[in-house]
């Protein structure tokens, strides 16, 4: 009997029909759905003793599928393994093989890092052998995580609370979320002034900051300021002492990484690292575009590199230059420079869109909101990441009051070629030092070198110093890649499972740590110091690469680690006593016996439950209170979650009355009317506005 057609075997339904639209009648394409194979979920599954060897199994619920891909590959004359680019893609090959008793010679194991025609083609072509190396290093981080997870957190469910968890990754970015809290919980205010001053030009006014001889950075004391104020008045001369006009280039940011993509996405779409990295695989997969069919719209979307493609820069200059014109096409020194973090594995390019002349305005009528959205913000980094850059003169003015030793700064820019930024700016944390944009000041009326200035006005301004900021999912993702902790496909789980195990909550896009969470910090810091260790937790991610790069034995990193662990896990087991969490007491009184209600966890979150338990088995769901009114009706404003685990708020009264709202409620009531009040987010500003349909008030919050 004649053999059927090459069948290809991928991970998903979605990437299976972008392909079988591609190849047509001459393939048969499947999906695996993921791993076939993998360690059982409910024992441990690695012999220590033999060398960490693991036991895999098929993966419940897989057996037909398997099955089925077996008939299939039977009646094949060929059978290509086409998973995802990277270790885990490479070891769900491995699996598939082994599974589908495909023997080491006839393996063909083919790549691509876009899907699309071309790409799947040539990928053909190229067929190689499973590459083992990579394989062994995804082992090794599977057993390892797996010697962890399976002997460390059952430690935790004696010791502390059932359903626990802990793991080299998720660990040590639990312990940056502690510290953080700390930092901001020790922190203590420190108040200092800073002196403005304006002076009248002939174009206009000119306002000047205090720079010298007191103070840092024109920050004074009380005294200080009380002083310079006594010594500089309305109606003083200054004198022009200094104008320095530089003309300065800024370069567009590079296109985007995973880690990039998700704090960018965070920033400006407010997507959590999870609804980002779906959204990104369904763009990477394909989607039905309207006169195309099933399309891939960008490239893999799990990489480190912001290296692109030689055609993809060729493809980029020639759109730029029809679009916007020559002068936006980079040249000579207005080309980027090119640098690479070390660490980087490089080993695929960066995230760009599969077609630049696909514009986002084409696949309006094609792709939901959030797919358009971040399909957007990809399409426009790239294509600002290959533009010339921005150039505006930057000018800083120094004038100096006559007879005083006091020493006043303008600073201002003007934007002489807007480059990149006609397509796209980028976003910054907060206390990023680049958010503060020189390029963005504003220009400087015109003043000459010796010119005498009169002083209009000058104040002072009171300010307190503030803590380091609590991590949000961008800024903890950003603070990972830095330390060399986890990899791209790693950080969503990561966000995903401190949240699920109630070690930290969100709270206005803030990653806080609970008492649990300081809890668990506590023990593993005390008794299993390299787990919390991020130094260590980069270097395991250094000994992967090397046993990606065939220098180590996958073995190795196990043998270098458990000895220890084990000693440790012994020894915590001995001398832990059972941690009794503090008891949440809240102002509910049960409904039974008239008792306090306190605070519990559960399977599915927070619950009250009667303090007087076991005599008293009363218990209730936990509603947070906001502290504000409802506006339709006067009941409790409460904290409520959507099955994804987004917080809005809505009445207590539900479902009598219906109102919700997504913005944060505050205690202060509406001048107008009386009625609760929100605060509303428009970028980086935010106001209070009223929650009354129909009120309309809304008042700017100082910055």
């Amino acid at each position: 009997m004649a053999k059927a057609k090459p069948l290809i075997i991928v991970e998903s339904p979605a990437k299976a029909k972008t392909i079988s639209r591609f190849l047509g009648s001459r393939f048969q394409v499947k999906a695996s759905m993921g791993h076939v194979r993998d360690l059982p979920k409910s024992q441990f599954g690695v012999d220590v003793a033999k060398g960490f060897q693991p036991r895999y199994i098929t993966i419940r619920g897989k057996g037909p599928l398997l099955k089925e891909l077996k008939e299939a590959a039977k009646k094949s004359d060929r059978v290509y393994l086409a998973t995802d680019p990277d270790r885990e893609g490479e070891a769900i090959s491995w699996h598939l093989a082994e599974a589908l008793n495909i023997a080491p010679r006839d393996v063909r194991r083919i790549e691509f890092h876009e899907i699309t025609k071309d790409a799947v083609n040539h990928a053909i072509k190229q067929a190689r052998p499973i590459n083992m190396a990579l394989v062994n290093a995804q082992q090794a981080r599977r057993v390892l995580d797996r010697v962890v997870g399976y002997q460390l957190s059952p430690l935790l469910w004696r010791k502390v609370r059932p359903g626990l968890s802990a793991g080299r990754v998720q660990s040590a970015a639990l312990k940056l979320l502690v510290d953080r809290e700390d930092e901001v919980l020790r922190f203590v205010p420190e108040q200092y002034f800073t002196i403005d001053m304006t002076a009248m030009t002939e174009d206009g006014t000119l306002l000047s900051h205090y720079i010298a001889p007191l103070g840092e950075k024109g920050r004074v004391s009380q005294k200080e300021a009380e002083q310079i104020l006594a010594q500089v008045r309305p109606g003083l001369e200054v004198v022009v002492a200094e104008v320095k006009v530089r003309e300065k280039r800024r370069f567009a940011a590079p296109p985007f990484t995973t880690s990039t993509l998700q704090q960018e996405a965070s920033r400006k779409l407010g997507f959590s690292v999870k609804r980002t990295m779906s959204l990104a695989q369904q763009l990477y997969e394909g989607l039905e575009v309207a006169g195309e069919g099933t399309v891939g719209l960008v490239t893999y979307i799990r990489t480190d590199s912001t290296r692109i493609a030689d055609v993809a820069r060729e493809d980029a200059q020639k759109y730029i230059e029809e679009r916007y014109g020559s002068s936006y096409v980079p040249s000579g020194e207005a080309k980027r420079p090119t640098k690479t973090k070390p660490g980087v594995q490089d080993a695929h390019e960066a995230i760009r869109p599969t077609n630049i002349r696909r514009h986002p305005e084409s696949l309006k009528s094609s792709l939901n909101r959030d797919q358009l959205r971040l399909y957007r913000l990809i399409w426009e980094r790239f294509v600002a990441s290959q533009m010339a850059p921005m150039v505006y003169d930057s000018t800083t003015i120094d004038l100096h009051v006559k007879d005083q030793d006091a020493v006043f700064r303008a600073t201002g820019s003007r934007i002489k070629f807007p480059g990149f930024t006609v397509v796209y700016q980028e976003s910054f944390d907060d206390a990023d030092p680049n958010a503060q944009d020189e390029a963005k000041s504003r220009p400087l009326p015109a003043v000459n070198q010796g010119m005498v200035l009169t002083i209009s006005d000058i104040t002072s301004q009171e300010h307190f110093t503030e803590p380091p900021p609590r991590f949000t999912e961008a800024s903890l993702v950003k603070t990972l890649e830095e330390l060399g902790i986890g990899r791209p496909s790693t950080y969503a789980p990561i966000v995903e499972t401190l949240i699920q195990r109630d070690y930290v909550h969100r709270e206005q896009k803030k990653l806080i740590p609970t008492e649990l969470g300081r809890v668990v910090v506590d023990l593993l810091k005390q008794y299993f110091p390299e787990i919390v260790d991020t130094r260590f937790t980069a270097d395991v991610e250094t000994q992967l690469d090397q046993v990606a790069a065939n220098d180590m034995q996958w073995q190795d990193v196990l043998y270098a680690f458990y000895d220890r662990f084990a000693e440790e896990l012994h020894r915590a087991d001995e001398d832990i006593e059972k941690v009794e969490l503090p008891q949440e007491t809240t102002d509910e009184i049960c409904e039974k016996c008239g008792r306090p209600m306190t605070i519990k966890y559960g399977r599915f979150g927070k619950f009250l439950a009667c303090s007087g338990y076991p005599e008293c088995d009363f218990t209730k769901p936990y509603v947070e209170k906001t502290g504000a009114m409802c506006p339709k009706c006067g009941k409790d404003l409460v904290v409520r979650r959507t099955r994804k685990g987004r917080v809005f708020y809505g009445c207590a009264g539900y479902p009598e009355c219906d109102f919700v709202t997504w913005n944060r409620p505050s205690d202060k009531q509406c001048p107008r009317c009386g009625s609760s009040m929100a605060f509303k987010r428009r970028g980086n500003h935010e106001s209070l506005m009223c929650l009354r349909e129909g009120c309309g008030y809304e008042e700017e919050q100082a910055q």
